[in-house]
């Protein structure tokens, strides 16, 4: 007995406070969905605001405040175009309709159920609540067009302003039919109640605990002074060799819009990234703590050399279990990896949708990347070659795979 499959349109309404990734993740959904064949379309209402008002009005916080009834008249007349259009697009022929918006309080949820009815319709809630990412979405927002009258402080403060209001009237999903609660940082599910028979669930909930790779370039950074030395760790410079890597990168890259770049806290990686956004305005270095190199405690600074015969127990468990010794007052491959992993989702989380993002990093750090990408037993990530004058371009999508080694300098 087949019964009745239901509505075949699906409605994604997102929910979420302001810099919590909503907009990233709906653009995720948007081309998982479209490379398999399905007619799928963003409807923001930020975008008809824009266009309704203009950038400069809606910039004032005040807008979004719930004391402002002219404010709440005109947010409301917004969502109704926006659903409306949502509508329009499903009675057309479009099969998913994403609703990118706030949509924090249950009223205006239960408006977006009765607007839509006739539709599955999925709520799914975007949250973050890592106030250093929180930050730095923020400052990502401030240089918005709307924003363009303030100073960088001015509209960083609007926007704060603005998450305030939206607090004050944030109710998290409860009552609604279908639902699905996500932390959009570390792309896991906290919570979902979904019915049978959603349409594209399956690969729909795939791409929400996945990561949704475009074009990744994995680097390390070029030739220093220790590596010379065989020392490890520690924050040296660049060598006349190393500096010339970095220029070859660049040459390499001339022709592709790369607007982030992630490198660790450590001179030589800035180092490496700086002559790659020579010339480009919208370039941004971001360092995270996370990619700096393993922490070799005691053992900073030193040779391979030395710590076999100043500390021969410490070298005797590296050649036994590389992966799980850990360096007396630094760490391990285990801790670094748990780390790494974390700098690798902020990467992700505050490029957004880039096509192309790269990370420049070190040995330990680029092997433990990879490790999230290609299979290889645990044991064995501390032996991936990791080289200098070339770089992995990774993509890892629902539909795609890639995984190259491309060399830059001869």
């Amino acid at each position: 007995m087949s019964g009745d499959p239901g509505p075949r349109t699906l409605v994604i309404a997102m929910v979420g406070l302001p810099a919590s990734g909503k907009s990233t993740v709906a653009a995720k959904i948007a081309q998982c969905l479209e490379s398999e064949g399905a007619a799928v379309r963003v409807f923001n209402n930020g975008d008809v605001r824009r266009s309704m008002l203009g950038g400069r009005e809606s910039s004032d916080p005040f807008f979004y405040s719930g004391d402002n009834a002219q404010g709440v008249a005109l947010r409301e007349k917004i969502a109704r175009v926006n659903m409306e259009r949502a509508g329009q697009y499903l009675q057309g022929g479009g099969q998913v309709a994403i609703l990118d918006a706030t949509n924090v309080s249950r009223a205006r949820r239960a408006l977006i159920a009765r607007a839509m009815a006739g539709h599955r319709v999925l709520f799914l809630e975007c949250v973050n609540t890592d106030p250093e990412l929180v930050a730095a979405s923020i400052g990502r927002k401030a240089q918005l067009p709307e924003f363009a009258h303030l100073s960088r402080a001015e509209a960083e403060e609007c926007f704060r302003a603005r998450i305030r209001y939206y607090e004050r009237i944030y109710e998290p999903l409860d009552g609604e039919d279908e639902v699905i609660v996500l932390d959009s940082v570390d792309n896991r599910i906290l919570r979902e109640r979904v019915g049978a028979r959603l349409p594209f669930f399956g690969v729909l909930r795939d791409l929400l605990v996945s990561e949704w790779v475009r074009n990744l370039y994995l680097v390390r950074h070029g030739e220093t002074f220790f590596n010379l030395e065989k020392r490890i760790g520690g924050d040296p410079d660049l060598t006349p060799r190393g500096l010339a890597q970095a220029e070859a990168l660049a040459r390499h890259f001339r022709d592709v819009p790369l607007n982030w770049i992630f490198v660790s806290t450590r001179r030589r990686t800035r180092q490496m990234a700086q002559a790659l956004c020579r010339g480009r305005e919208e370039c941004s270095i971001v360092p995270l703590a996370e990619l700096d190199e393993i922490d070799a405690g005691v053992c900073d600074a030193m040779t391979y050399d030395q710590i076999a015969r100043e500390m021969p127990q410490v070298h005797a468990r590296r050649q036994h279990d590389k992966f799980n010794t850990v360096y007396p007052g630094g760490e391990g491959y285990a801790a670094l990896a748990r780390r790494v992993a974390r700098g690798v989702n902020k990467a992700l989380y505050l490029s957004g949708n880039a096509q192309h993002i790269m990370i420049v990093g070190h040995q330990a750090v680029n092997r433990t990347v990879l490790s999230r990408f290609l299979f290889r037993r645990q044991e064995d990530v501390p032996f991936i070659h990791i080289p200098q004058d070339r770089y992995f371009h990774i993509v890892s999508t629902q539909t795609r795979k890639v995984f190259e080694l491309v060399q830059f300098m001869s």
